[in-house]
């Protein structure tokens, strides 16, 4: 009985909804024809305008031709809102005149197109001089049957606006009027359509309204072209919409636009609502019957549906949170692991070699022997607690880049005074090689970005067999913006190389390699960790590319400012340094070197042989402007730098310096440096490096020798303050001092430190040492009350923090309190005595 009911209904709606589609289809139709009127309409009306406008100028060229002044006739009209311009040009002349005054030409008019209108030829549309689109017909002007010249009358199409219907179909049709030649479009009526903004032409009108296809607008390019009418279905902005194509004019213009289906549909909709309400308001009855028979059915497959969902909700938060926590726990204990085995590595050797102090504290070689390793170790042990402490910091987002001037001579040199050796023990070669670097003094964060390169540099010293090779190179890449060099950073290896598994996790935290061979290479698996995120912070990118037992290479992309200051250039002014000659076999060597010495103002001519080396220098014997320093390539054999340097010195006066590069050390260049004025610089060239091999010739030959600061050995006879909580802390401070000659008297906490100063004589003492993290007064609460305290000494005595608080945060924080110098626990010995060295002196 329900199936039958079921299938009446079905019936049912079938009918209603066939008649409903006739009616829709029918009123579609009828709308459709009204629409084709309306456009006629349109046309006819446009059209209307074009006729009168080519009467009233026919008149306006029989008027001109009895005229006995025609100048003064095109003169007396004044433009309006139809005709912008008239002009008139006398027959078998170029250039005639207008109403605006100026002289005319029919140059810019293309009458090859525009087609006619009433026997007047109507140009291509353009846009005029006040930026509106306009037309110009041309008129003959006879007198006795005789052409005597041609009337241009430039019209605007914003001038059939006025004439045009505001809106149809509720202003929901779209209408422009485009220029079937240029298919330009170039009047948009007011009231039609929803866009505010215009289309430019057809193109952007299909591209507007995704009319796409190709075949589609082929279809409507030859409507258009052969001046016929054509309308289609598209969707437009998600709605079904009718498109039109009609052409006025005899096809010069059309009238463009589309009609949403629903806007024709509208008065076929009303009839189907009515039918349809009738047929829901049965629906609805034959519907609650069926609710109220199925409801309980319903609710129970309902609240099965749910308890299942439900039950595969809960199952798969389970799985997912299984999965989680076998993740992080197979992370933390191969992290614990790591730590456990990396951490008790040194400490183990610290305490072994600590037992074995104990045992031999009587034989001085092997105390010192043992203390040496125990301090070893205790830096390893420092340096993974450190690493830890970075990255912590660095997924925290507390670490702040410090940014300063530096030359990528420092920062190169650096790098190879750790490195070199660190692979020479190994006997690996290590090249560096720095290539179309247009700007060496730079601005960024030389301590981060020295981070960098010795995590990527040790890595490839470890992980890489005896006798291998590393290349270090930084190459300049185009700057994307004049302030910035754009720079990348490569470190390559022929090592042992990763699996493609690994490369996927290496920049992971606590994730390392995993072999017989690199097991025996120790490290936290934070390195790589904190290099990327170093690199990020900077704004750069990192990326890694290698294969098993082929090795590695590392790329780091980075932009760093450029200095705008001009000092670097004033040491060369003043030093008469102005053109240089370098000799070199290798062309980018050369270029490199142009490039370095143009940022700081030089001109660098290069010679790539002997020959025109020694053409180069002829050329200042006779007469021409010299040079003022040479550079000579030593590792390029055929160049033979001694040869050139000796036969340049018989030319170039002895004052011109004479350098020799080379990047295999000073070996084996005595007699060339015999030659007068002569010297050597390393590989790769820097201009600082240059700069201050200059000075100290400079200074050689002036007979001045440069004033090393003189050390102190100690830190005797003076007398320190310090606030320290920790008593093994304090006991070793007291130690240390004692050694260097120094009394020190210790308290517990901030408050005491400053009871203690304040009770003191003025000049009691030198300094204070200043823990931060101590019970009651904390060491910045302690230094802002010494700062404030009213006696001549409390704003000039040297305050240095000794803290376990090692971040550039924390210094700052120690800065800011009052403190003159911060310094990370455990204490550096050498490092305490020379900053407070400095403290004193600067007081004094």
């Amino acid at each position: 009985m329900l199936l039958s009911i079921i299938l009446v209904f079905c019936i049912l709606g079938a009918v209603v909804f066939s008649v409903a589609r006739k009616i829709s289809l029918e009123m579609s139709a009828s709308a459709i024809q009204n629409l084709s009127e309306s456009l006629d309409l349109i046309e006819c009306t446009i059209e209307a305008i074009l006729n009168k406008e080519a009467e009233f100028q026919k008149l306006m060229a029989q008027k001109a031709a009895v005229a006995d002044n025609p100048k003064e006739y095109i003169a007396s009209y004044s433009k309006n809102q139809t005709m912008v311009k008239i002009s008139l040009i006398r027959a078998g002349e170029t250039e005639g005149i207008s109403n605006t005054g100026e002289t005319f030409s029919e140059e810019g008019l293309d009458f090859s197109a525009g087609g006619a209108i009433d026997g007047l030829l109507v140009s291509r549309s353009y846009m005029n001089y006040m930026g509106t689109w306009a037309y110009t017909m041309k008129c003959p002007v006879e007198k006795d049957g005789q052409e005597i010249g041609a009337l241009y009358v430039e019209y605007v199409y914003d001038s059939l606006d006025k004439s045009l219907p505001n809106g149809f179909y509720d202003e929901k049709a779209m209408l422009y009027i485009m220029d079937a030649e240029s298919q330009r479009m170039v009047l948009k009526p007011k009231g039609m359509g929803e866009r505010s903004a215009g289309h430019l032409n057809l193109e952007d009108f299909f591209r507007a309204n995704d009319i796409l296809e190709n075949d589609l607008q082929a279809e409507v390019s030859d409507c258009v072209k052969n001046g016929k009418n054509m309308m289609f279905y598209h969707d437009i902005r998600g709605k079904s919409s009718l498109i039109y194509m009609w052409s006025v004019n005899n096809g010069t213009i059309y009238l463009i636009g589309y009609v949403p289906i629903e806007a024709i549909q509208q008065e076929g909709r009303t009839v189907n609502h009515n039918i349809f309400v009738v047929v829901v308001v049965m629906l609805i009855s034959f519907f609650l019957c069926c609710l109220l028979y199925y409801l309980n059915h319903r609710q129970h497959n309902r609240l099965r549906k749910e308890r299942e969902a439900e039950r595969e909700i809960h199952n798969r938060q389970l799985a997912e949170a299984l999965q989680t926590a076998q993740a992080a726990s197979n992370s933390k204990t191969m992290f614990l692991s790591n730590m456990s085995h990396d951490i008790r590595t040194p400490m183990n050797a610290v305490l072994g070699f600590a037992t074995l102090l104990e045992k031999d504290a009587e034989n001085p070689e092997k105390v010192r022997e043992y203390t040496k390793k125990i301090m070893a170790s205790g830096q390893h042990l420092l340096g993974l607690i450190n690493d830890i402490l970075d990255v912590s910091k660095i997924e925290s987002g507390k670490v702040v880049l410090a940014i300063e001037e530096f030359t990528l001579n420092d920062l190169v040199s650096s790098v190879d005074a750790i490195i070199r050796p660190m692979a020479n023990a190994k006997e690996q070669t290590f090249e560096i090689e720095v290539t179309n670097i247009a700007h060496e003094y730079l601005q960024g964060d030389e301590t981060r970005i020295n981070q960098i390169l010795l995590n990527l540099l040790s890595n490839a010293v470890k992980y890489t067999p005896q006798g291998g090779n590393i290349w270090f190179r930084i190459i300049g890449l185009k700057q994307r913006s004049s302030q910035y060099e754009h720079i990348r950073i490569e470190v390559e290896d022929n090592g042992y190389g990763m699996t493609k598994e690994y490369l996927a996790t290496i920049f992971d935290a606590f994730t390392r390699a995993e072999n017989s061979t690199t097991n025996k290479v120790q490290g936290t698996g934070l390195g790589m960790a904190i290099t990327k995120n170093i690199v990020e912070l900077m704004g750069g990118t990192i990326d890694v590319s290698s294969e098993v037992n082929q090795g590695s290479l590392f790329r780091v992309d980075l932009e760093l400012r450029i200095p705008q200051e001009q000092k670097y250039k004033r040491f060369w002014e003043e030093s008469g340094i102005a053109r240089v000659l370098a000799v070199s076999g290798n062309a980018e060597s050369g270029k490199n070197i142009q490039m370095l010495m143009k940022d700081v103002g030089i001109t660098v001519h290069t010679a790539f042989d002997r020959e025109e080396a020694m053409c180069l220098v002829a050329d200042c014997g006779r007469g021409k402007e010299g040079y003022d320093a040479v550079l000579l390539d030593w590792d390029t054999p055929e160049c033979n730098a001694v040869w050139i340097a000796e036969e340049i010195r018989k030319t170039l006066p002895d004052t011109v310096p004479i350098l020799f590069l080379t990047a295999r050390g000073f070996e084996g260049m005595e007699d060339a440096l015999c030659i007068k004025n002569t010297g050597a610089l390393s590989k790769p060239f820097f201009v600082s490096a240059f700069e201050e091999k200059i000075s100290q010739m400079q200074a050689k030959k002036d007979g001045a020798v440069p004033q090393e600061p003189v050390e102190h050995e100690n830190l005797e006879g003076m007398r320190f303050l310090a606030a320290e909580d920790n008593e093994i802390n304090a006991e070793i401070l007291r130690e240390i001092l004692s050694i260097e000659g120094a009394d020190c008297e210790i308290v517990e906490n901030g408050k005491l430190a400053v009871e203690c100063f304040e009770a003191a004589a003025q000049g009691t003492f030198d300094a204070i040492l200043m823990d931060v993290q101590m019970p009651v007064m904390n060491g910045y609460d302690a230094t802002r009350a010494i700062r404030a305290l009213k006696r001549e000494d409390a704003k000039e005595i040297p305050i240095i923090a000794m803290t376990a608080n090692a971040f550039a945060e924390d210094e700052k924080e120690a800065l800011a309190a009052g403190m003159n110098i911060h310094l990370a626990k455990p204490i550096d010995i050498t490092l305490l005595r020379k900053v407070i060295k400095q403290c004193v002196h600067r007081k004094e």
